[in-house]
């Protein structure tokens, strides 16, 4: 019994944690003369030069998913439905998934040994001693500007894919521009777009979260920074996939094209 009761406590202890550090982000979020100063710099750092990241993957992105849908309808449909599976596979899908994957290695990464590394040198713990908050200072800025540019770079990625599908279709398809703008129009609606970056803002708040709370609970000098590194990762990488199902079972069910 004590087996299974230690089992049960390790299963549920992690869940309480982690709502109790989300709560406490959101209270410190009301102190904005504290993160306010910081959000511009980690909106740079986090989001502005992880535009390279999104541009390079959406582009191949593009051109794989026309290569794609024209060898998986052939003949059977008309030319322009390329432009629709592009359309509907970039904006929906794989532009959020695989720009939020690839920054969860970059920005949750990035969080976790910074935090991690101020954590083992005792920075945090002079911040505290100058009654400093570490979740205001150092968390919400991180969060806030993660949430906010998620959504940036996933739209310009989408742009990205569409034009590198076009672009693969019209040189190596021959599919003409006019057939390819009329599968991208004749199916596409806001909410495409829409849903898109809404499920890319919640992985950008979760993977600053993640990584900050790995960051923060680093212990044992620099294997610990480097553990921590690699928790942020692989926890953020599962937690988009589980909000990616989860934004699919709330918003797509019961919807359909009208």
């Amino acid at each position: 019994m004590s087996a299974v009761g230690r089992t049960a406590r390790a299963l549920v202890e992690p869940i309480g944690t982690g709502t109790h550090f989300v709560l406490e982000v959101a209270r410190a979020s009301r102190d904005v003369r504290s993160w306010g100063p910081e959000f511009s710099t980690h909106a740079r750092v986090l989001g502005v030069e992880s535009l390279p990241i999104g541009i390079f993957i959406a582009l191949f992105t593009g051109i794989v998913l026309a290569l794609l849908a024209s060898y998986s309808v052939g003949n059977i449909v008309p030319p322009y439905f390329v432009g629709t599976l592009v359309q509907k596979t970039v904006t929906l899908e794989l532009a959020p998934v695989l720009t939020g994957l690839a920054l969860a290695g970059r920005v949750g990464a990035n969080i976790a040994a910074e935090l991690g590394t101020m954590r083992v040198t005792e920075q945090i713990d002079a911040l505290e001693t100058l009654t400093f908050d570490p979740m205001s200072h150092l968390v919400v800025p991180r969060v806030l500007a993660s949430a906010a540019m998620f959504p940036i770079v996933v739209g310009v990625a989408m742009l990205v894919g569409l034009v590198s599908g076009w672009a693969a279709s019209l040189l190596l398809l021959d599919i003409t521009t006019p057939q390819f703008l009329k599968g991208v129009r004749i199916f596409f609606t806001s909410f495409d777009v829409r849903y898109g970056l809404v499920k890319s803002a919640s992985f950008g708040a979760a993977v600053a979260l993640i990584g900050c709370r790995a960051g923060l609970t680093t212990q044992g000098g620099a294997q610990g920074v480097g553990r921590g590194a690699t928790r942020a990762v692989v926890i953020s990488a599962v937690m988009i996939l589980v909000l990616d199902a989860f934004w699919a079972l709330v918003w797509l069910t019961n919807r359909t094209l009208k």
